[in-house]
């Protein structure tokens, strides 16, 4: 049978365009969740904890699925069925997240939000891989980071926006302003919108026809070494059990309980694989964890420090901008709300600028190569984090927003063109969703930690988030020196 056909510019738009609601949603999420869980009361200590319910939703729905999905097929296709599901529960909590009466409704609504949203996500990086061949998937990676930063920009720009137009940008305390309210009733609307248009715009290939289709090499036969991974079961649950103690003896923040909690968790899965015959959802997950492919295990590292700078900047922005460049810590006072806008402007600026460079990416990435060109965009990225700390005045930002946004568009799209390729189309879905664990992990671990340093060293200053955040970055461009460099027939992205 012939190879897999080629895809038109439009096919491959309308089949990305999907991600413009996606990142709709996730842009509100990120921009205005910390904004509205202190407007409801909570502590910037406190907010790391309350921001744990994304990433570890993330850690949890993505792996299942990706294994659920490269198990279906209906009549509405392998992938659609999970964007629109995710999507029309998305919609419903970005409706609701707003008018939340209390602070423990809004991080229940975050966690339902973002599950929702890795629902719809992680099928459409799978999807890609299904739907094109491998030299066209680098530009259908590219074109998701397009529609990410532009998505973005107009998500993040709403309440800015709306504030201009003369919509209400304060309330009264405990109550979220209208630019808020009403820039995520749009949200979810786009959301929907866009989500269904590539669901009634696009085909799928039946399984069989892709596994014909299949240029990834066939993984290898494994054997499950039950002595082995009850060792390194009994090591990880003794890991964090240690850490559970530490805690708890030396009344450390409650928030490391989360470290201890996952290594404790991870070695409880494993002790669970050892018991169990078979390959069930559970079994088959915990396995291709174990059997991951080597680009895989090497890319964990770069991605560790690159998603823990995201999530500082996520988190932390707000409150720096606010009472750095703007002079207030109140949420209820006009000079945090405008704060909390010009960091809308903000994150619109970085993801605009991703979307630029995810067109100028193809050609650094022929002159320098991969590792080369994401060294080049995680440094710049760095340098833009630590630069806030150092600016003061607030339309500055917009440079260091440049940095960043290279950094993003970068940490979209070329782990993945280095990873593809070496997944079968059988597996595309849950090894996709094992590779979230390297964006997920360093979140939590983000969450755990960040409060406590900035309590105990930095006197709860976010700012100092904002200045670990540009250090790591430039950690993960260094590291990704040590991937190893993909053979030029392998993957046409990676040709110098």
């Amino acid at each position: 049978m012939s190879g897999k056909p080629q895809l038109s510019f439009w096919q491959i738009w309308n089949m990305c365009f999907g991600f413009l609601g996606i990142q709709f949603g996730f842009a509100l999420q990120n921009a205005n969740v910390s904004r509205i869980f202190q407007t409801l009361g909570a502590e910037v200590d406190e907010i790391p904890l309350l921001w744990i319910a994304a990433p570890l939703t993330g850690l949890l729905v993505q792996p299942i699925v990706g294994y659920c999905s490269d198990r279906t097929w209906t009549r509405f296709g392998r992938r659609r069925p999970y964007f629109m599901v995710g999507a029309l529960f998305a919609t419903l909590a970005l409706f609701a997240m707003p008018n939340s009466p209390a602070l423990w409704v809004a991080a229940g609504l975050l966690w339902i939000l973002d599950a929702s949203i890795n629902v719809s996500m992680e099928p459409f990086r799978a999807f890609v891989g299904d739907q094109l061949p491998q030299r066209q998937r680098p530009g259908g990676y590219l074109m998701q980071s397009f529609f990410i930063g532009a998505g973005s920009v107009v998500a993040s720009l709403l309440p800015w926006l709306l504030a201009k137009a003369g919509v209400g940008n304060t309330a009264g305390p405990g109550e979220v302003p209208d630019t808020v309210r009403y820039a995520f009733y749009f949200g979810g609307a786009v959301l929907f919108l866009a989500i269904l248009w590539t669901v009634l715009r696009t085909r799928e290939y039946p399984p069989d026809t892709l596994a014909a289709w299949d240029e990834a090499p066939p993984l290898p036969a494994r054997a499950v070494d039950r002595h082995r991974l009850r060792r390194q079961a009994l090591a990880w649950l003794l890991a964090g059990a240690a850490g559970i103690a530490a805690v708890t003896y030396w009344r450390l923040d409650r928030q490391l309980f989360i470290l201890g909690g996952l290594m404790g968790f991870y070695g409880l899965a494993l002790l669970v694989r050892t018991r169990m015959r078979g390959d069930g959802a559970f079994a088959s997950i915990v396995d291709d964890m174990q059997e991951m492919p080597a680009a895989m295990r090497t890319l964990a590292v770069v991605q560790f420090f690159s998603w823990f700078a995201l999530f500082a900047m996520w988190i932390y922005t707000t409150s720096a901008v606010a009472q750095v460049h703007f002079g207030s810590a109140d949420p209820a006072s006009a000079a945090y709300n405008e704060g909390a806008n010009w960091v809308g402007v903000l994150f619109a600026a970085y993801n605009g600028f991703a979307a630029l460079a995810a067109i100028a990416i193809p050609w650094m990435v022929r002159a320098l190569g991969i590792r080369a060109s994401h060294l080049i965009n995680a440094v710049l990225g760095g340098l833009g984090l630590l630069s806030i700390a150092v600016i003061r005045d607030p339309h500055w930002l917009l440079l260091s927003m440049l940095g960043v946004g290279f950094a993003w568009a970068s940490i979209l799209s070329l782990p993945y063109a280095l990873l593809s390729d070496s997944v079968p189309a059988q597996k595309m879905g849950v090894y996709m969703g094992i590779f979230n664990f390297f964006i997920v992990i360093p979140q939590l671990v983000a969450a755990s930690v960040l409060g406590v340093l900035l309590k105990t060293f930095f006197g709860a200053q976010p700012i100092h988030a904002l200045t670990i955040g540009g250090i790591s970055l430039i950690v993960a461009g260094l590291c990704v020196l040590r991937v190893p460099r993909p053979a030029p027939s392998v993957h046409p992205l990676a040709a110098r």
